[in-house]
């Protein structure tokens, strides 16, 4: 029998032709978008010589695995690494144009003249190494800089000049192999790093690092943390003591001991000045009373010691009141500035304006201290008076002021310690802290408490134009039910204009950067900019950059609104809030609220009465009623009324 005939070898090649021609069209568009993306990224940098001479249009940067551009890794045809090392390079690193590089997986910026903020490299989501020791970079990085780069394994920033706490998104790569952050000015506490993989890790060189070592690091080279004298624990010779830090005495009262120290010296010098001039009278008799006076007649100068021991007395009793705290609430178990010396403190943070300690009283509550310098150009007699206003205010979602130590050169507020930490922490460091995300409906519960804190600050402070001025997610503190608690409120009367405008949240609104002014809307704003922050998981100063038009700074708002509203679920939300089954229409409606309240024109932006009206009817799950048409309706019905009855306005 005839075995069967093959296939027609034409049929055959015809077939492999196509594949080759196939793969060749899609390699050379591979090799055509590198090239154009890697072009702009090329114009977006400074140098002193061409030294990307070789880049150039109409040129692939790849053949196979072979680059025919300097500076280029390439694997099949594609680049998948820059390399770029010590060559001057100085200008704006465009990652928006990396992002055109499909298959980059690693950045090496090596040596070279970078400053200003680090790169947005957390667009690079598929980067597996980053490179950028040895530059210029300054500045703090926020906390989730390296948040959702599951790939990234390699991460050298070593000698620059940045600063802050290290951020806490470092330690939950997953991959990471290598971490290398010596010669920089980083502070506060190294991260509870437990990755498994980690072979490298240095820190040292940064001096402010402090408190106990990762156990993580028990068996590292002891060479890692150089130079760093206030961490404890392996693999140091230096074993960490029970007290978790250094007394409140020894870290904010030197201040107050000096200053009682320099009256007592001033009372010792006018008591020996006095005894001095005693003694003068008495060895001449023309200072004495009378010529024929007897011993037991008390001379004018006997009676100098009384004078000056009453002197040192007045002294040593103004000494005592300026050293002591001042209670600003009755419904608080008192106590002195000496049991604050004795506490044993704990360094919370250090925000804009100072830090924050946690003091544990012996036999007592568990306060928290918080130090402000900028206070200084504030009398006695007002910051009194306007504490004093703060501690009338009690709401359940206001965390109260218990107590206030003024000094000219710094103040401290002092109160409760809540024990479940800031919004902040929980919302971008809860995997840090060993906790769980915070789901759909406690974020709710939380943006209904701070709108009604809000709410009575409003009422209860009327003549203030911002009476929050400062609120932000580290700015909400948790109970253990996620009831919110706001602090930080009402500073702005007490808080030196200079600072107040570099660093506090108000006048960061659209109308402090466009008009120069403050409004009765202005922490309306900032409420919406936290809603975003609550329901995205994202940090809304990654957002606050002046746009490359030179226009309106751009926002979560902006960003959210660039998005279909159809997309907002899935593009949106932080993918930790876990399943919000149900929920989409409220949460839809909750993100209508909060871009209404960031609206940058503020003369259009709902006021604080609307907002806190429209979130109190959200619920958990979707209902019935049409909120955004009535939002609508009421908007136009304002619109064309003017401005009749809106809140006045004061710059």
């Amino acid at each position: 029998m005839a075995s069967p005939s093959p296939p027609p070898a034409t049929s055959t090649t015809f077939t492999i032709l196509l594949i080759l021609i196939s793969f060749e069209v899609f390699s050379s568009k591979a090799a055509s978008t590198d090239a154009e993306a890697l072009l702009k990224f090329k114009g977006s940098l400074e140098m002193s010589n061409d030294v990307l001479g070789n880049w150039a249009a109409g040129s692939s940067p790849c053949t196979g695995d072979k680059a025919n551009w300097v500076g280029i890794l390439c694997e099949k045809g594609n680049v998948w690494g820059l390399k770029l090392e010590n060559m001057g390079l100085k200008g704006h690193i465009d990652v928006e144009s990396l992002e055109g590089v499909p298959q980059l997986r690693s950045i090496s910026l090596m040596k070279n003249d970078f400053d200003g903020s680090l790169p947005d490299v957390k667009r690079l989501g598929a980067l597996k190494s980053l490179y950028l020791s040895g530059n210029h970079f300054s500045g703090d990085i926020p906390g989730d800089k390296f948040s959702s780069m599951l790939s990234l394994k390699k991460v050298h920033l070593a000698q620059n000049h940045l600063e802050g706490q290290i951020p806490w998104s470092l330690a939950e790569l997953p991959r990471l192999l290598e971490l290398r952050l010596e010669g920089n000015h980083f502070s506060g506490q190294i991260p509870n790093f437990a990755q498994k993989t980690l072979k490298v890790f240095n820190v040292s060189g940064n001096e402010q690092l402090r408190g106990s070592i990762p156990r993580a690091f028990s068996n590292f080279d002891p060479s890692s943390f150089t130079g760093l004298h206030c961490l404890c624990g392996k693999p140091l010779d230096n074993p960490c003591t029970t007290s978790k830090m250094p007394s409140i005495a020894s870290i904010i009262m030197v201040s107050i001991a000096v200053t009682a120290a320099l009256l007592a010296i001033g009372a010792g010098i006018v008591i020996l000045s006095r005894r001095n001039q005693s003694s003068s009278n008495e060895e001449n008799p023309a200072h004495s009373k009378s010529p024929n006076a007897s011993a037991s007649s008390p001379a004018i100068g006997s009676r100098s010691p009384d004078r000056g021991s009453s002197h040192g007395s007045g002294a040593g009793k103004r000494a005592a009141e300026s050293a002591k705290l001042s209670f600003v609430r009755d419904d608080t178990e008192r106590f002195d500035l000496s049991d604050l010396l004795k506490a044993n403190a704990e360094i919370l943070g250090s925000g804009c304006f100072g830090s924050s300690y946690k003091a544990a009283l012996t036999n007592g509550p568990v306060m928290v201290v918080k130090r402000f310098k900028q206070m200084n150009n504030v009398d006695r007699e007002e910051f009194q008076e306007h504490m004093r206003r703060i501690g009338r205010l009690k709401h359940p979602n206001l965390l109260p002021l218990v107590a206030y130590y003024y000094k000219k050169e710094e103040k401290l507020l002092i109160t409760n310690y809540v024990e479940k930490g800031s919004l902040a922490v929980q919302l971008h460091g809860h995997q840090a802290v060993g906790q769980p995300a915070i789901d759909w409906p406690s974020r709710l519960k939380i943006i209904k408490g701070v709108a009604k804190g809000l709410r009575y600050l409003y009422a209860e402070l009327p003549s203030l134009i911002t009476p929050h001025g400062h609120l932000k997610s580290s700015n909400v503190l948790l109970k253990a039910n996620f009831e919110p608690l706001l602090s930080d409120y009402g500073l702005i009367p007490v808080v030196n204009q200079e600072h107040a405008q570099e660093q506090m949240v108000a006048y960061k609104s659209p109308e402090y950067t466009q008009l120069g002014r403050i409004t009765k809307k202005t922490d309306v704003w900032s409420f919406g900019m936290l809603i975003f922050e609550i329901l995205t998981g994202k940090f809304p100063a990654n957002f606050l950059h002046q746009s490359k038009s030179g226009g309106d700074e751009e926002n979560l708002a902006s960003w959210v609104k660039s998005i279909p509203e159809k997309e907002w679920i899935g593009q949106v939300l932080d993918k930790d809030m876990g399943p919000t089954k149900n929920s989409d229409g409220e949460i839809t409606k909750l993100l209508k609220i909060a871009i209404a309240c960031c609206e940058s024109d503020f003369e259009k932006r709902m006021d604080l009465r609307e907002v806190v009206e429209k979130i109190e009817e959200l619920k958990e799950k979707d209902g019935d009623e049409d909120f955004y048409s009535s939002y609508a309706s009421e908007a136009d019905i304002r619109s064309s009324r003017g401005l009749s009855d809106e809140l006045n306005f004061a710059i």
